[in-house]
């Protein structure tokens, strides 16, 4: 059950929705009762190791040895995992044309899964892998086949779940893994498909994500501490020109000072109420 002043914001919400329809921005928040983790806590703090750099990445060998030995422990939970009733309510929300856009900090393509269309990714798909040497992408579980084919050492191997497909593997199974090899080249520099903390988003994606916001009536930002740069500058963007910025959020965001209005309340919990009341 909802409280009061959380009632009252989200009849603020739907007020200002129902006039012309927002943009949505997604973070880690809204994937999590999807058992997906996220990064950050509710101050904004990031949980336990640094994640791979993307300098790290590509200087090394080992360092990609090490990257894909965990990543495809993970993997089969990034694969299974279904979208819950927040990314369902989102879908119908621009089924319903109550939001105009739909972009996401998330690489998991659960937006996609619930049949939201035209998503912009900001941070790429675990679903692709990209060759660094000839540039072409690969399907994610070809690529999974042909790891587990080469690395059947792996197999049962118990591994924790971290963001983004990782997992906490004891360096002692990294040394003799076999990374994939391209199927367009042989080369041996494949990368998932996202953007690595540290590497910048694409032009074009970041381009395409500030046309859409500055076309906007205004930006709802759900389940993000925001502390990313590619998603912060979008709220300034929006603030700048004068348009609504709401956050659904559990803890701190980046953007707090900035908020016209903050719902600090389960998105899993809120989102559908959303989609109701603005259907009727």
């Amino acid at each position: 059950m909802l409280d009061g002043r959380i009632r009252e914001q989200l009849d603020q919400l739907r007020h200002l929705m129902t006039e012309q329809p927002f943009v949505v921005l997604t973070g880690a928040g809204i994937s999590t009762p999807s058992g997906i983790p996220d990064y950050r806590d509710n101050q904004g703090v990031r949980r336990g190791r640094q994640p791979m750099m993307y300098q790290e990445f590509l200087s090394a060998a080992e360092s990609r040895r090490r990257y894909w030995a965990r990543a495809m422990l993970g993997w089969p939970r990034v694969r299974l995992a279904q979208p819950n009733v927040a990314h369902e309510a989102l879908a119908g929300l621009q089924c319903n044309q109550r939001i105009s856009a739909l972009i996401t900090q998330n690489v998991d393509s659960l937006h996609d899964q619930a049949g939201s269309h035209d998503v912009i990714e900001l941070h790429g798909s675990l679903q692709r892998v990209l060759c660094l040497d000839c540039g072409e992408r690969s399907e994610r579980d070809s690529i999974q086949e042909q790891m587990e084919q080469h690395n059947p050492y792996l197999a049962g191997v118990d591994a924790v779940q971290a963001p983004d497909g990782d997992t906490l593997l004891d360096p002692a199974f990294e040394a003799r893994f076999q990374v994939p090899r391209c199927p367009h080249c042989a080369g041996e520099r494949m990368k998932p498909d996202v953007v690595f903390f540290g590497e910048n988003v694409a032009q074009g994606t970041a381009a395409r994500a500030m046309a859409t916001v500055e076309k906007a009536a205004g930006l709802l930002v759900v389940g993000s501490s925001l502390m990313a740069y590619s998603a912060f500058r979008l709220c300034r963007a929006v603030v700048d020109q004068g348009k609504p910025l709401i956050a659904i959020n559990l803890g701190k965001t980046r953007a707090d000072e900035l908020l016209d209005l903050k719902i600090e309340a389960s998105c899993e919990q809120l989102l559908p109420l959303l989609a109701q009341n603005l259907s009727t």
